[in-house]
Parts: C-alpha cells; structure tokens; sequence
C-alpha cells in the first residue's frame, strides 16, 4: 500500500491548472502580490539590507539563492500570509517566483496552489504540537520542495524522495533566538535551502522513506501531541487549503490583528487624554501576548517580541490611526501602552476554536486527542468551549475568527468601544468578496507601483516575458 505521502505526491504531480476551481486561483493571485508586498517591506528595512548583502539580490540569477533570499525577506516583520495551517507564503510564493524562469502566469499560479496544498496538509497534521505559526519552519520544508517541483514538472517519485529527504532533518527554532535576535530572519531562509537541498539529492537518484510522516519514529511522532496524519492526503482535490489563506495588513502575531483594527478605527487620539484601555480577547490572543511579555523592555523590546504583544500595537494605534512597519522601529507609545490591559472573553474563545484557522479544525479531526492538546494548552475551561462538530466537507466558507473588543476610558468621561471577531484580510466573507482590493493596497503601500499592482489581476494569463517582466518590475525599486 502507498503511504501519505506517496498519494500527495502523486497528486501534486498530477495536478493540472484545469482541476483548480476559478476562485482557488484567484486567491492564489492575491496570494502572490500580497507575499511580495511583505518581501518588499522586509527588503526596504535596514535588516533586510543586511540579509541582501549576506545572501545576495532577491532577483539573483541563482534561483536556489534567490528563494532562500526571498524567503527570508517576507517573513521576519511578520506580514506573510497564514492558511489552515501554517505561515505558507514564504516558501510556497517565494520559490515558484525564484524558479518562474520560462513559466507562464498560469504555471506559476498553479505551482503555488500545488505548493500551498503539500505545505498546509503537512502542517496541518503536525498542528497540534509544540511548534506553530511562524514557529513551525518545516511548513517551508514541504512549500519549497512541492513549489520548485512543480515549476519543474517533476513525477511522483521524485516529488517523494524529496519530500522524504527533506523531513528527515526538519527544523526546530529556539524561542529564545526567534524573539530576541536577528535569528528571525533565518527563520524560513534556512529551511528553504535545506529542501532545495533535498531536491538536489532526489533528483540524482538519494531516496528518502517514504513512510517518513507517520511511522512511529518519523516526523509527527517528534512534532506533534495530537498527530493527524490522516490530514496529509484528505480530501485532496475537494478541500482546498487556499481558501483557508488570511492575507496579513498589520506587522504583527496572529492574535493582535482584530484589536489593532479595533483600535485604528478608534482614532487617532491624544495619549495623555486616555485613561485606559481594556482589550478583551480570545485565550489564543492572550497566550501570544504572555509569550511576548517575558521579553518586553519598553523602547528595548526586541521586534521578535514587539510583533507578538497586543498593547504596544493597540497604543500606537490608537494614537496614530495604523499600526505599520515603521511604527516597529519608531517606539514612542510605550507610556500609552501600559495603561492597556488585557483580558479573557470565553465567547470569544468559542468563536475562535468554531473557525477552521488557526486550529479549530484540527481539533475537530482530533476529537479527544484534540481535546488533551487544549486541555495543555489552556485548561479544562478550554476544552469545554471547543467546536464539538464534525470536520467540515471543504473550506468554501472558511473563517479565521481571532476576535477582540477594544474599550477606551477617556479623561473626560467618555468611553470609545469597538469589536471584530474576524480581521481585515483574515479569511472569511468580507476577504472572500475584495481580497483583490485589499492586496493591491498593501501592495501600494509598500512603495510598489500602482500600475504594477492593477496587472496583477491578469496574472494568471501572463505569457512567460510577460511573467519574467512583471515579477522584476513588483520586486524592482518604486
């Protein structure tokens, strides 16, 4: 009998632009302009100059090289894209970018598809675990290998091997260089040139195990609490992780994007005319930020940490109207920021494990094994808030619900209060309907062209110079 992930990769082999459903493509698009929005956020920071000079340009002829470059260049501030499950974009955009030569926009956006479904799954299965978000880099093991795969028209054997090669020694980052140094910004880049590695040695013939996920001393049995390593191969064709995708429009952890939509809308106020603020939130959100806290020094606090804490950015942006990459660098709110508090709404928690992202549907897959991981996780309160439902058929209506409530007490006695239960650019219904608008703003708002950003809705459709000439024009100088 095959294994798991024999049958994925066979059909990430198989997979064919005609089998993808128009909408799936579409997301996948904005997918792409949205990662290089982060790129070009990332490449424009006096770090990420750094990162260019150490590994070279993001357009370099070397396509292993650039990959590696572009990788880590849209990951470390935070606005790379988030599916069920994992932080996808950083190797299932950045690698079929790097290996576009002689593609169309067509292929392009079908290896990122290809990739973004090898990757999630994979994630997916290992969700329960120890490592997630940004934390869980062997999601770029699984994007870099299926991404450069598919570019290249590989088979099933090899997309195997490679795979096989790749998990047999995944990463494991230490939270302690991942929050407090410029570490982060090694984060995807080395994962994703250990897979081009292990594509490298499949195609000259290494084989890997094949039965590397799920034997007892394989990948899940390290990486995960709960394994499921039934999501590798499910549904494969009906359920599409990419409609899962939530499209990142503040740098920042995945729990603060609610409240710091809450909180622009909210002003700008004047600091010294606030009194408090109270955030309350999902137990997701409030287990980020006590992470964050051990690693908070004021205008000190290293960005590893500043992106994780929710009242920094709820300060900034209430005094501001934004919470943007400059305001990472430019600390002034930290007065402002304590007197924000933090508290936990159980409503909100339901909502957040009723919605498919981050990993309520996991923990339907799960079921009591699931319920052990959150019971670790948070208590037995958590557990009885979980989604007693079953798994859902397909990910048509996929939601990212996150939720918080912002309440500010004036000095003059008035009280400013707001709430959102799934953020700007999060998956669900209002991203469904405009994630094209969303990204062209983001894409904008990174200095990139106007015109550049309106192309990319013909993505899909570009012949290969024409693909070759936008990619270096989206990546190029404003």
């Amino acid at each position: 009998m095959s294994t798991r992930l024999e049958r994925l990769a066979a059909w990430a082999a198989g997979l064919r632009a005609e089998d993808i459903p128009v909408r799936v493509r579409e997301l996948a698009v904005s997918q792409v302009l949205s990662q290089i929005a982060s790129i070009r956020a990332g490449a424009a920071h006096p770090l990420g100059q750094k990162l260019i000079r150490a590994f070279g340009s993001p357009t370099q002829n070397d396509p292993k090289a650039a990959a590696a470059v572009l990788a880590g260049l849209g990951s470390w501030l935070n606005l790379d894209d988030t599916a069920f499950a994992g932080h996808l974009s950083n190797s299932t955009v950045a690698v079929p970018l790097a290996f576009a030569a002689g593609l169309d926009g067509s292929d392009l956006v079908t290896a990122v598809i290809t990739a973004n479904e090898c990757a999630a799954r994979i994630t997916a299965a290992a969700t329960l675990g120890p490592l997630r978000g940004q934390s869980a880099v062997h999601t770029h093991l699984a994007g870099t290998v299926a991404g450069r795969l598919k570019c290249e028209g590989a088979d099933a054997d090899t997309y195997t091997d490679a795979f096989a090669l790749a998990f047999a020694m995944p990463n494991w980052p230490l939270l302690r260089a991942f929050l407090a140094s410029d570490a982060r910004l090694l984060c995807t880049l080395t994962p994703v040139r250990t897979a081009n590695d292990a594509v490298d040695a499949a195609r000259v013939g290494l084989k890997g195990a094949p039965d590397l996920l799920e034997h007892p001393d394989g990948f899940l049995a390290r990486f995960a609490t709960a394994p499921l390593p039934e999501l590798v191969d499910h549904g494969l064709g009906e359920r599409w992780h990419t409609e899962t995708l939530s499209f990142k429009l503040h740098p920042g952890g995945p729990g603060i994007d609610a409240a710091v939509d809450v909180a622009a809308r909210l002003g700008p106020l004047v600091a010294e005319d606030v009194e408090d603020v109270l955030v309350e939130a999902s137990a997701y959100t409030l287990m980020a930020d006590k992470t964050s806290r051990r690693y908070l020094d004021g205008p000190a606090t290293p960005l590893g940490a500043l992106v994780l804490n929710v009242a920094y950015p709820v300060a900034t942006a209430l005094v501001t109207g934004h919470f943007t990459v400059e305001d990472l660098d430019d600390q002034r709110h930290w007065d402002l920021a304590g007197r924000v508090r933090l508290a936990h709404d159980p409503a909100m928690t339901r909502e957040l494990l009723a919605a498919e992202a981050p990993f309520g549907e996991a923990i339907r897959h799960a079921g009591a094994a699931g319920h052990d991981w959150l019971r670790a996780f948070g208590g037995d309160d958590l557990v009885a808030l979980a989604d007693q439902g079953p798994p859902r058929p397909d990910f048509a209506h996929a939601a990212k619900a996150t939720p918080a409530r912002v309440t500010v007490r004036l000095r003059d006695g008035r009280t400013l209060r707001g709430e959102q239960t799934v953020p700007l650019g999060a998956a669900g219904p209002d991203t469904r309907a405009r994630h094209a608008e969303l990204m062209r703003a983001k894409f904008t708002a990174t200095g990139g062209r106007a015109e550049v950003a309106e192309q990319a809705g013909k993505l899909d459709s570009m012949t290969a110079v024409e693909l070759r000439e936008w990619i270096l024009s989206a990546l190029g100088p404003n």
